[in-house]
């Protein structure tokens, strides 16, 4: 390591959100480039940094810093001009000269130690020394949070956030307890508060180190979609990542249980432990499900053979026997449940429902999960659809303090009938929020494909509905006609019986392109999506249209280096096209973007034409395209469902490039082209399920890009991992009392 010492003559970029800085430096009498981690550094500063000269391709020689920390200019010369660079605010060039003249180089000791002597300057009274007093006491606070923080990769914004939240006893307060930065502060983890708890000397047996490890090892489970843990598992877990007894793991599991941050509760026969949300969504799932269930709803003097044969004769259709039943059973059940693949006719059954229904005077609403799930359930059927989250009137209550949805038990859906769609997507805590707004003599029609992954969040609702045979559930295997010339339809069908596709056919929609995944795929994908399928197709805009599904984030053929690799040919780095760095990767103008977690708060606006209209809430899974990147690092995107959202520094970790994306996070989406790599993984993901679920998501091609034997892998392998979910069991139990 080597040591440099200057003045800061200028700043020539920075980023707020890490510290990163690259800044002029004057050293004795020449001058030299610096950059990197130098938060609160500022033009006019005297430091000391440690760190390594390196020579940049393009930029030439500079010190890279690894460590630094400020150097109180000693000449007065340099005293003043410290003073005059406006750090500490309501101190400008003049003030800073009254300051000198009146204490000469002994100013900052008077700053640090006696500042109410600053009163004796001219100029300079009460309301300014207020100003000058705040300033510096914020600045050391902020300064001594940052020093004691940086090394746990803690951003110098999170240690503004950190001051707001604790004041002038930031410092004292995280040595006391830096466990509760995991409740206080978003974006700091177990992870990061017990690296800095175990430095500070925290006991590793300490009550709160043992509780907040627990609950991290339960919410860690359920963000695979779990809802409990065993406790086995738990106790078994939470010792080896806290490194302490059983018997103290035990007692921390009690005090947690008291507490009530987790909840027990014994599942056939197997003591497990609940996340607290999860726990009542179950329990408020369960009891308004039987409710529903077991009450009486008022019966239809319509003909429905008859209405049945009108709509056949208007659309020119047929129905099977399972078509005819689910529409039929949707008047005899308060709730039902339609399940098929693609091609099976299900949005075809929701307009026969929904024409009949209307006919006889009642008003039907429809719902899906995502907006664009939804945007297509109003395009297929021609009437109005709303995301879940809309339809429940998402926005702040009256103390305009906390999230909340409009409708709910005092507030029910003014409705007769509740059409959902994609319900495969639909999480235990979504599902919990939709049926409080259900009021007792609505019905219920739970429209998806259960063959489709599980929903992103946790639980696994439509398997358990289903699965606790106390639903009147309708199973769709016909495939309609119109939907036979597509060898997408018919291969995903394939593919979920455990046959193998047929595969390149010529004028077809599905094809597999043998290549090795090591050294010919990835090209091979970049070739496809920038020049041979818009050439082939001229409608398809290779951006928007042409979507890369992957299994895993991982690897070569994974999400994260095939963005890089789409990125640099769909829409590399040009001079004047706006760029940012965020902790997600780099994003610049005109890419494509994802939304990769439920953000509830986050202001959008959306034009129709005629009228702005704004709301709040942004979705795991949506996507767009960024229009704008602002002075201030502002990142603007327009989403495929027209909201328009304006993300600043804090927001950017929940947004990653999308040219690729995982299989998962394409739940309840459609895309006109799906390019899949096929590689081998591991057995628990690379299985059947996921590859259908892939296949699925395209509407006008198909192509793999890989391994056959990868491909005929995942077909055979029907693993799946599982959820623990107590649904199905709970529903079950209230009937066989």
């Amino acid at each position: 390591m080597e040591e440099v010492i200057g003045m800061i003559e200028a700043i020539i970029y920075e980023n707020e959100s890490n510290g990163y800085m690259v800044a002029k430096i004057k050293i004795e009498n020449r001058l030299e480039t610096i950059n990197g981690a130098m938060p609160f550094l500022k033009e006019g500063m005297q430091i000391k940094a440690t760190g390594l000269w390196t020579e940049h391709k393009k930029f030439g020689k500079q010190f890279k810093v690894e460590d630094w920390e400020e150097v109180k200019p000693k000449s007065q010369e340099g005293v003043e001009r410290y003073l005059a660079s406006g750090i500490i605010n309501g101190i400008g060039p003049v003030t800073a000269h009254r300051i000198i003249k009146k204490f000469g180089d002994k100013a900052l000791d008077i700053i640090e130690n006696d500042i109410d002597k600053l009163l004796e300057v001219e100029g300079i009274g009460n309301k300014k020394i207020d100003i000058i007093k705040k300033s510096f006491e914020q600045s050391k606070d902020i300064k001594d949070l940052v020093v004691m923080l940086q090394g746990y990769g803690i951003s110098p914004k999170q240690c503004i956030r950190i001051h707001k939240v604790y004041g002038k006893d930031a410092v004292s307060n995280i040595k006391e307890n830096p466990y509760k930065l995991i409740d206080d502060i978003r974006g700091i983890g177990f992870k990061t508060a017990d690296r800095i708890a175990l430095s500070i000397g925290v006991d590793k047996a300490s009550p709160f180190r043992i509780t907040s490890g627990i609950k991290y090892v339960i919410d860690q489970f359920c963000l695979n979609g779990n809802t409990y843990m065993p406790k086995n598992s738990l106790v078994q877990q939470s010792r080896e990542i806290l490194g302490v007894s059983e018997e103290e793991i035990e007692n921390g599991l009690y005090n947690a249980v008291l507490e009530q941050r987790v909840k027990n509760e014994v599942i056939q026969g197997e003591e497990c432990i609940y996340n607290i949300p999860y726990y009542y969504c179950e329990l408020g799932i369960t009891k308004k499900i039987v409710h529903m269930i077991a009450g009486t709803y008022p019966k239809f003097e319509v003909d429905l053979i008859n209405k049945i044969e009108e709509f056949e004769k208007q659309n020119g259709i047929s129905f099977a026997e399972s078509q005819k039943e689910a529409i039929i059973g949707a008047f005899d059940n308060g709730v039902e449940i339609i399940t098929g693949g693609p091609g099976t006719g299900k949005t075809t059954i929701i307009n026969c429902i929904t024409n009949i229904m209307e006919d006889i005077g009642l008003s039907v609403f429809m719902a899906a999960p995502t907006g664009r799930a939804a945007k297509r359930m109003s395009e297929s059927t021609g009437r109005e659809a709303k995301t879940i989250h809309r339809l429940l009137e998402l926005g702040y209550g009256e103390e305009e303090e906390e999230l909340a949805f409009a409708r709910n038990e005092k507030t029910p859906l003014e409705c007769d009938v509740l059409i959902v769609d994609e319900a495969s997507m639909i999480d235990l805590t979504l599902m919990n929020n939709l049926l409080k707004a259900v009021k007792y003599g609505m019905r219920l029609i739970i429209v998806g494909d259960v063959d489709q992954l599980p929903s992103v969040g946790a639980g696994r609702v439509l398997h358990d509905l289903i699965d606790s045979e106390c639903i009147h559930v309708v199973r769709l295997r016909d495939i309609f006609r119109q939907s036979e010339k597509s060898m997408i339809v018919l291969n995903a069908h394939k593919i979920n019986n455990g046959e193998m596709p047929v595969l390149n056919n010529k004028d077809k929609d599905f094809f597999f392109l043998k290549k090795n995944p090591r050294t010919e795929a990835v090209d091979t994908i970049i070739g496809l999506v920038s020049e041979r399928l818009p050439k082939f197709n001229p409608k398809w805009n290779n951006i928007r249209d042409i979507q890369i599904l992957s299994p895993m984030r991982k690897g070569i053929l994974g999400v994260d280096n095939l963005n890089e690799e789409l990125q640099e040919k769909l829409n590399p780095r040009e001079k004047g096209k706006k760029e940012i760095d965020g902790r997600m990767g780099r994003f610049r103008v005109g890419d494509k973007v994802m939304q990769i977690k439920n953000n509830y708060s986050i202001k959008w606006t959306k034009f129709d034409g005629v009228n702005t209209r704004s709301g709040l809430g942004v979705y795991n899974g949506d996507v767009g395209y960024i229009d704008d990147i602002d002075e201030n690092g502002n990142v603007s995107v327009n989403f495929d469902d027209g909201k328009n959202v304006i993300y600043e520094d804090m927001f950017l970790d929940e947004l990653t490039l999308a040219y690729a994306v995982t299989i998962h996070k394409s739940q309840g989406s459609e895309f006109p082209v799906v390019v899949i790599p096929m590689f081998m993984g591991p057995s628990m993901l690379m299985n059947k399920n996921l590859l259908y679920t892939g296949i699925t998501r395209a509407k006008g091609m198909v192509v793999l890009v890989g391994e056959e034997r990868a491909m005929k892998y995942m077909i055979r392998n029907d693993k799946t991992y599982e959820r623990f979910s107590a649904l199905s069991y709970r529903i079950q139990s209230i009937f066989d009392i």
